[in-house]
């Protein structure tokens, strides 16, 4: 048997299908969703869906998903070897966003993870998730790909796109 309150549940409060409610989801279950007026109820309905699930898949001979690794696991470290014209290129742009070179890189990578995570989940056919990505052009960029120019007349400094 399994022990649901390993599995990653997450609770969140908000206004969905215009009620406003606790809606629960499970991370290794990406289809489930349950809605209660309590966090409780919620968070309780998610462990039922869970040991449901895994009795039902279990008649089916099929596998449960395990449970996720928590991130605790991972260091948040990584080293990373770079050409130096590349170092220099990404810390320039550092410089013109006024953050640390590791925050731009990881405001980078955030930006391509969400990116991917979200065309992975519009393909894998999980209504609740298929939304269209916003499509990244010269006039819409995320912010931190933004630059500020100031120009030397008298007008206050515009924010442009650029690379």
């Amino acid at each position: 048997m399994i022990d649901a309150s390993n599995y990653n549940i997450t609770v969140r409060k908000g206004w969905f299908d215009g009620e406003h409610c606790y809606e629960a989801r499970v991370a290794e279950l990406p289809d489930v969703a349950e809605y209660a007026d309590s966090f409780e109820e919620a968070y309780a309905l998610a462990i039922d869906t869970i040991e449901v699930t895994a009795e039902m898949l279990a008649a089916q001979g099929k596998a449960m998903p395990a449970p996720m690794i928590p991130a605790d696991d991972y260091s948040g470290r990584v080293t990373l070897r770079l050409a130096k014209s590349l170092h220099r290129s990404l810390a320039q742009a550092a410089d013109k966003e006024g953050v640390s070179l590791n925050q731009h890189l990881t405001n980078i990578l955030n930006y391509y993870a969400g990116y991917a995570q979200a065309g992975e989940e519009r393909n894998s056919g999980n209504i609740w998730q298929s939304h269209p990505m916003p499509q990244v052009g010269k006039r819409q960029r995320p912010s931190y790909l933004r630059s500020i120019s100031t120009s030397f007349s008298v007008h206050e400094p515009t924010l442009r796109y650029g690379s």
